[in-house]
């Protein structure tokens, strides 16, 4: 990937789904506490400056056509027909009840960005569960997405008051090998999806998909690599609560790098496979000072004049 998303691993991801006790949590951090009287307990909490975390919201896309092939065939995946999969009907339906639960747990009014993975499903996703309601002509802002793209009934989803959506290839799923993987040209997104961001050079490269390979499959180790680099980038963000619609593959590799030290049950927390469309949302920490946040709720004290 892009030497721009080169960090060193150096973030810290914990669950926000549940609130363990504090006897049981223990995130990986410099500041673990220890109890004085007993130098030999195990770390059970961590203590970060507020301005070096982000509430992260990880969604995997909705149901797509080739997850249904896929399950009836392994051997469907290396179908050409399943190129650049779209959502089916059923996916639509869990992007509709997604939507619901943002906006009724108020995550919907929260966010400000929308990162995506630059694949059709992912878009259609995206746009579905964190988009305005229906697009009306001669409003002046582009949809999020043209009535019907990517073989949908849908209609146009507005992008009025909504957060900025940018796509980037950093968070894709595996590449290579597998049609449904290999995406459109940017010129054709553009055109379905007129109100995401598609403009970052050093995010989205080329306007055709030269990452994928017909005949290399990219490794475990390779895509929880580019996941680590994804959420280091993350980091040195500005917003402070951000929504990122990927993939299963991509999020399963790159979540099973954090989280080792703590007890089983949050580990699973963290990294334990996404079903389509789940939502799951965890505080990103910065330990190491990637980002430039400065404390804006901290204050210094001064004596009284």
């Amino acid at each position: 990937m892009n030497s721009t998303l080169s960090f060193p691993h150096s973030i810290s991801i914990s669950s926000v789904s549940h609130l363990p006790s504090p006897r049981t949590l223990s995130p990986r951090c410099c500041c673990n506490s220890i109890p004085s009287q007993d130098m030999e307990a195990k770390p059970s909490q961590g203590l970060y400056p507020l301005h070096r975390c982000k509430t992260i919201h990880l969604v995997r896309h909705a149901q797509g056509v080739h997850n249904v092939e896929g399950e009836k065939n392994h051997d469907a995946y290396f179908s050409e027909d399943l190129f650049d999969a779209h959502l089916t009907p059923l996916g639509w339906q869990q992007v509709d009840n997604l939507r619901k639960h943002v906006k009724a747990s108020g995550i919907s009014n929260r966010i400000e960005l929308v990162v995506v993975s630059s694949l059709l499903r992912t878009l259609q996703t995206a746009v579905g569960t964190f988009g305005g309601e229906g697009y009306i002509d001669g409003v002046d802002a582009p949809p999020l997405m043209k009535a019907g793209a990517g073989d949908s009934d849908r209609p146009a989803i507005s992008s009025l008051n909504r957060p900025p959506f940018i796509a980037v290839e950093s968070c894709r799923e595996h590449l290579g090998v597998h049609p449904c993987d290999r995406r459109s040209s940017i010129t054709k997104y553009s055109e379905l999806f007129p109100a995401v961001d598609f403009s970052l050079a050093s995010l989205v490269e080329t306007d055709e998909d030269v990452l994928w390979k017909p005949d290399i499959r990219e490794e475990d180790k390779d895509i929880a690599g580019r996941g680590v680099k994804f959420m280091n980038w993350l980091s040195t963000r500005r917003e402070k609560e951000i929504a990122v619609v990927t993939h299963s593959g991509f999020l399963y590799h790159t979540l099973n790098s954090f989280g080792n030290d703590c007890v089983p049950s949050v580990k699973s927390e963290i990294s334990s496979h996404f079903a389509n469309c789940e939502l799951r949302s965890v505080v990103l920490v910065d330990k190491c000072m990637i980002g430039s946040d400065p404390p804006v709720t901290n204050y210094p004290g001064r004596s009284s004049e």
